[in-house]
Parts: structure tokens; C-alpha cells; sequence
């Protein structure tokens, strides 16, 4: 073999390996922010949604679903970045309804049958309270906001908000039955994780 063909067979390798380390340190180059909400109502914990504001980047739509089982949105309450589509799927055995009637979106998809799915476009920041004319004790939200950072909680009050770039942020929340107490802001570096407690109360 020659010594050019032993080094283009040596080349090879090193740059795949080269190539790994760069995509693993971007992988790692951002960081997690963690808490959970601080409120003496432990049971409004739930469904509350934590966002990050600040940062650099446009925001980046992502589609998000939800769905209607047993008279009951899944989930009831969904995050998601301006500019999204959602999907509203019935996976019922009834026909459904579903409307708004909130000023920054309103919007009513009519009647559709069991196995229909329709969509719409959250064009702006909103809290959209979704309600069904046919169930009217139906109730859940889509929460639009302007970040790609974000987590609902579940009964723990939890959060987690992971790949998150190297900052400074304003942690943002909100709750159907409580408000923001004050202001909560972190820093997050490469690989760590920052930690936050949101007060919150009615």
C-alpha cells in the first residue's frame, strides 16, 4: 500500500471522530433550567406553564396536538411557540365542537365527527381558553407565547426546560387560578442547570 493510501485510509476516521466531538460539545453547549412552582395551594400546581423570555433567535413554530377523549381535552392545557399549528383531533364517540371565543383568537371549527382532525394557527401570544358548544362542561387552553423555552407542569408543580443557550432569562408562568408573585430571573451555563422557584398565588 502506498504512503498516500495509508494516509487518505488515516484521514477518514480522524475527521468522522472530529466530526462526532463537534456535534456532542454542540449537544452539550446549553443548559437546563429546573424548578418547580411555590404555592400554598398545592392544588392549582398543576398545569401551570413556565417560559423562558429572552435570549436570541427567532421564535420556531412546532405543531402540537390535542386531542378529546370521554368529554375531556388531552391535554388540557398545551404550551406552545407563536406561529404554531395545532392539530384538534376527535377520538371521541360523539361529535365535537370546539371554539373560542377569546380576543386574540377567536375562531369556531363547527361540528366534526369521531376520527376527524381540524387545525389551527396561533398567530400571536394568547391564553386561548378552548371550549365545546355540544359539552359545555368541556374546558382547556393553548397557551401561545413568544419562546421557544418552555414546560407544563404536571401535579407536582415541576418543570424542566432542557437546551436551553448560555443566558440570562426571565422565568414567565402562567396558571389558570394563580398569578405571579414578583419577578424570577436565571442564569444558565453550558451544560449546567439552573434552578428557579416560581411563587405563584391567588
Amino acid at each position: 500500500m502506498s504512503i498516500v493510501n495509508l494516509k487518505r485510509r488515516l484521514l477518514k476516521p480522524a475527521l468522522l471522530m472530529a466530526g462526532a466531538g463537534l456535534i456532542s460539545s454542540s449537544a452539550l453547549a446549553a443548559g437546563t433550567v429546573s424548578g418547580t412552582i411555590d404555592a400554598t395551594l398545592a392544588k392549582y400546581k398543576k398545569d401551570t406553564v413556565v417560559y423562558l423570555i429572552g435570549g436570541k433567535g427567532p421564535i420556531i413554530p412546532k405543531n402540537g396536538e390535542v386531542d378529546q377523549k370521554n368529554l375531556i381535552f388531552i391535554p388540557r392545557v398545551l404550551a406552545v411557540p407563536v406561529g404554531s399549528k395545532v392539530s384538534f383531533k376527535n377520538s371521541d364517540k360523539v361529535n365535537h365542537n370546539i371554539f373560542s371565543a377569546d380576543v386574540c383568537k377567536k375562531f369556531n371549527l363547527g361540528t366534526y365527527n369521531p376520527g376527524m382532525a381540524k387545525d389551527v394557527v396561533f398567530d400571536k401570544p394568547c391564553v386561548v381558553n378552548l371550549l365545546c358548544n355540544v359539552h359545555s362542561e368541556m374546558s382547556g387552553f393553548v397557551v401561545a407565547v413568544n419562546s421557544n423555552y418552555m414546560d407544563v407542569t404536571g401535579a407536582d408543580g415541576k418543570f424542566s426546560i432542557a437546551n436551553v443557550p448560555a443566558g440570562t432569562y426571565e422565568v414567565v408562568a402562567w396558571n389558570e387560578k394563580l398569578n405571579p408573585q414578583g419577578k424570577t430571573v436565571v442564569t444558565v451555563a453550558d451544560g449546567q442547570t439552573a434552578t428557579a422557584a416560581v411563587k405563584m398565588a391567588k
